[in-house]
């Protein structure tokens, strides 16, 4: 295309990011800005921009054809409804934590299969006393709930590990492989049942916002667990507590919180059936900024060639 003018916006715009778009489009316009404020002006003829855009600023942005969102699954107020009924595009960073995040959903399940949230206690207290016997993987069912990147990491993992593995996913239509059993949401009820081990990678949006809660815990086997890696919002604390208490299910891992930080007088942390990890699946983890520099720096060069960009968000959705 002729004109390619993109205003890069908070949070974290890298230095080295002018430079290589003008590299990928030649002539290129790249503005940065401390705020979106700032770019008021500017951004009333760019094609297109990085970053958080309030609905006051997008506004402005008459000219705009692509946002490129600054995460793998944007919090739910990036998508404001001037920009769901928008013919702009987005796109985001899905896939990036595949492999860092999925590695902490299986180390958390294998802590649950191997009772380490029973002996991690003993030890600080120097008790030397067998728990209950370990679950036996092969013999085992997992559902993934959601399998996207992260989840698709975390049924493959737990395939080698010789598990039979069902999951649900609203876009996924072709099984691969490592799963036995794939679906759509709609029937996570009927699959529920049957798992020993129910590990949750959805993204926050308004389908999976609160989706476990009291009767989808209901439906789950007494002797199963649950892991939450994807968005807190998708699991109700509350509801999780009394299943918990009450024996519906054996215990839980969870990565992420309805609730963050998780307050210091919240009863999950005492419970002795669950494991807990503060958000850090991917925290710090290595080669990000790779891989979102190549996706963004890619989708310049598509959007500037008229091609098809990576990770189009369906905005209806949010993912």
């Amino acid at each position: 295309m002729g004109d390619f003018k993109i205003v890069l916006l908070p949070p974290d715009v890298q230095e080295h990011w002018p430079d290589m778009i003008r590299a990928r489009v030649p002539g290129a316009q790249v503005l940065v800005f401390d705020g979106p404020e700032e770019a008021l002006h500017d951004l009333e003829d760019a094609d297109c921009a990085y970053g958080y855009m309030p609905p006051e600023v997008f506004s402005r942005a008459r000219r705009l054809s692509w946002i490129q969102a600054p995460a793998a699954a944007p919090h739910p107020s990036f998508f404001h409804d001037a920009l769901v009924e928008s013919d702009v595009t987005v796109t985001n960073f899905r896939g990036i934590y595949h492999d860092n995040v999925g590695h902490h959903a299986v180390a958390l399940l294998l802590a649950l299969a191997r009772r380490f949230h029973t002996y991690l206690p003993q030890q600080l207290a120097h008790d030397w006393k067998p728990a209950e016997p370990a679950v036996h993987l092969p013999d085992s069912t997992v559902l993934v709930v959601g399998l996207g990147g992260i989840g698709a990491e975390v049924a493959r993992i737990c395939k080698a590990l010789g598990m039979t593995v069902a999951a649900v996913d609203p876009r996924r239509t072709e099984r691969p492989g490592y799963v036995d059993d794939l679906r759509r949401p709609e029937a996570v009820g009927e699959l529920l049942p049957k798992a020993d081990f129910v590990v949750v990678t959805t993204p926050d949006t308004p389908q999976t916002r609160g989706m476990f809660n009291s009767s989808l815990f209901a439906l789950m086997k007494p002797a199963a667990f649950l892991v939450n890696v994807g968005r807190g919002a998708c699991v109700v604390l509350d509801d999780l507590v009394e299943a918990l208490r009450s024996g519906a299910i054996a215990g839980a891992a969870l990565d992420v919180f309805e609730i963050e930080p998780l307050p210091a007088n919240h009863p999950l942390w005492k419970m002795p059936n669950v494991l807990i990890t503060p958000h850090i699946a991917a925290l710090d983890a290595p080669h990000l900024l790779e891989r979102r520099t190549e996706i963004f720096i890619d989708n310049c060069g598509r959007f500037a060639d008229g091609q098809p960009l990576r990770n189009v968000v369906d905005k209806a959705n949010r993912y």
